[in-house]
């Protein structure tokens, strides 16, 4: 099968509201993601080459990515709206039980502008924000154990 253009390629749902993506296979093991504003994305097995994600790739990068919006408006507010923020999410699927238990996230932001005192507090208002806002994180707690370091400090897991 041939890959298809992508905007063939999704049908159109009657349910279709806010918050609703889809998923269109475009190729043997390729799929689309798309969501309402119409940003899209490559999904993939892992053992394809090329430029996609696989699903566990995406959870990961939702945790990230959730993490990330948690804290871009307390961490603008102590370091300047042009600050520099990187969120990795760490962790492989368990291959025996074929799920992810652990995920490890790393928060790497430069707060060496700020005293001890407030650095300790910029990582707790951080991880409070995190714990309060970051929808996905919520969503896994219990099922996905989620470490999260800020900045070289560990965090409680929210």
């Amino acid at each position: 099968m041939t890959e298809q253009a992508s905007e063939h390629v999704h049908a159109v749902s009657e349910r279709i509201g806010p918050g609703s993506v889809s998923v269109a296979r475009i190729g043997p093991r390729r799929w689309e993601g798309l969501n309402e504003r119409g940003a899209t994305v490559q999904i993939g097995g892992a053992e394809l080459d090329g430029a996609h994600f696989s699903p566990g790739e995406l959870l990961k990068l939702a945790l990230a990515g959730c993490v990330g919006l948690s804290v871009d408006r307390v961490a603008a507010r102590r370091l300047g709206d042009d600050f520099a923020m990187t969120v990795w999410a760490h962790g492989r699927s368990d291959e025996e039980s074929n799920r992810y238990q652990r995920i490890g996230e790393e928060v790497l932001v430069d707060l060496s502008v700020l005293d001890d005192d407030d650095r300790s507090k910029l990582v707790g208002i951080m991880a409070r924000a995190i714990e309060k806002g970051c929808t996905v994180g919520r969503s896994v707690e219990g099922a996905i154990d989620v470490d999260t370091e800020i900045a070289g400090t560990h965090v409680e897991a929210h």
